[in-house]
């Protein structure tokens, strides 16, 4: 009996003792996506479309 108390009071201890942990805890860095694109490209496909279907339409 004594045995079973003395591995309760080790298993007790050891859960406690290794449920932190000394190594300094990893912050991830912020990651910040900037969208480079300018507003002319929605602008530029369909004017070239239009000058197209006018060269197009001129012949």
């Amino acid at each position: 009996m004594k045995k079973l108390a003395l591995a309760a009071a080790f298993a007790a201890t050891a859960s406690t003792a290794f449920a932190g942990s000394y190594a300094e805890p990893m912050i991830e860095p912020e990651v910040i996506v900037q969208d480079t694109s300018s507003s002319a490209q929605g602008v530029i496909v369909p004017l070239l479309a239009l000058i197209l279907v006018a060269a197009v339409a001129s012949n």
